[in-house]
Order: structure tokens, then sequence, then C-alpha cells
């Protein structure tokens, strides 16, 4: 069984365990405060960021991109129809288009400062970079959130998914950056029914059911963060 390195809480690490899912493929999980920056897994990211994949062999695969591309390559073809990075070089140009919206630019705009200041904040000490959470970001990543919520809306009026025709990483990616604004309760569904409903079809499937799970020492997430019919 491959281990993945893993923060509950970063995005990354949540689309990670989506692709696995969506494989049907089980990994050890290890849990890392990467504040803390633990020799041992210094050693297998010297950036220090998760999520790394471990696989039985000693194979170490870091960052959310390369462990999507490892995976299709290695197991890709036997999903067939069902492959998360489509074979065409134009899809999956929009695929991966898409992969860099939500872990890059929401991930800046939104995800990293909230989970920074309202979570992680919480654990660490002074010398980390603890201490109480910084408003304006907090206020300025809310605002954010509906702007990427029109943009899904956009994308989803014009396809059956984010990037296409069928479930790709795109939407996986797309899915795990919200769920963890959601966590938090800064997502406001009742503004876009058509993002809430793209939503919903991915908070539905099997391989989204273990981060329903997850729970934040301390901190419980929002009420319908577990509701299905939300």
């Amino acid at each position: 069984m491959a281990t993945l390195h893993h923060y509950p809480l970063c995005p990354h690490s949540r689309f990670v365990r989506l692709v696995l899912g969506e494989f049907g493929l089980d990994a050890a999980m290890v849990e890392e405060r990467i504040w803390e920056r633990r020799r041992e897994f210094l050693e297998l990211n010297p950036a220090g960021t998760t999520p790394v994949l471990r696989e039985d062999s000693g194979l170490v695969i870091p960052g959310a991109g390369p462990i999507a591309e490892y995976l299709d390559e290695t197991r890709g073809l036997a999903l067939g129809e069902r492959r998360l990075l489509p074979e065409g070089p134009g899809e999956r140009i929009e695929v991966r288009r898409l992969l860099d919206w939500f872990n890059i630019k929401f991930n800046e705009e939104i995800t990293a400062p909230l989970v920074l200041e309202k979570v992680m904040k919480r654990f660490m000490s002074r010398d980390e970079g603890g201490g109480p959470p910084e408003m304006s970001a907090i206020r300025a990543a809310r605002g954010n959130v509906r702007y990427h919520l029109r943009y899904i809306a956009w994308l989803t009026a014009k396809r059956n998914w984010l990037a296409g025709s069928v479930l790709s990483y795109a939407d996986l990616a797309a899915a795990a950056h919200l769920s963890c604004v959601d966590y938090l309760g800064d997502v406001p569904w009742e503004e876009d029914e058509a993002a809430r409903a793209w939503y919903a079809m991915i908070k539905s499937r099997p391989s989204f059911r273990p981060l329903l799970s997850d729970r934040i020492p301390g901190m419980a997430p929002a009420a319908h963060y577990d509701d299905l019919d939300f």
C-alpha cells in the first residue's frame, strides 16, 4: 500500500485523496503539520509542502500536479472512458489549465489565506508564525469566493463538467479547494445555484466520503458540511 503524507485541510492533499478514490486506490495516511518541518518529511520533500505520495517501491512523488500526472501515466488507461486526464491534446490542455486555475489562482486568493488564518495559526507557535488571524486577509478571501463561483457556473453552463463532457482532474481540484472553504463555512452557496448543483454532484461521489469525515480538533465544520442535500 502506498503512503500519502497530507494535511486534512490542505486542498492539494484533498485533491490527491479524491484522485486516489476515483482510481479505487488505498493509501496509508500520515498527517503532516508542515509548519513543524519534521526532518523525516523534509527528506522526502525538501520543499516541506504536502501532499507527498510514497510508493511501496520507495518511489517518492511530491506535489499534487506530479502525483496526478504519475497516476495517470501508471494507472490512467485502466479507467477507460473514466480517465481523469483525457487523451486528446486539446482536452488535456484544458484540464491542465483549470488545474492551474484552482491549484494556483484559487489557492492564492482563497484557500491558502483562509486555512492559514482560521486554522493553522491556531496550532502554530509564535515562532512558527502563529497568533490571531488577520481579518483583512479573511475578508478579502471571502469576497473572492463569489467570483470563482460565478466562473464555475459559467463553465458548467457550457459543459457537463468543468473541463468538458466527462469528470476530470479539473473537477476534483475545484471540489477539493471548495471543500476546505466549505468546512470553514465561507462558501455563499445560496448566491449561485449552478455552482452548488455541480458541487453537490461531486460531493455525492464515493471518493468524497472520506473528506466529509475529516475533523479539525477543536474546530467543528459548518453545519451543512457533510450534508449531501445542503
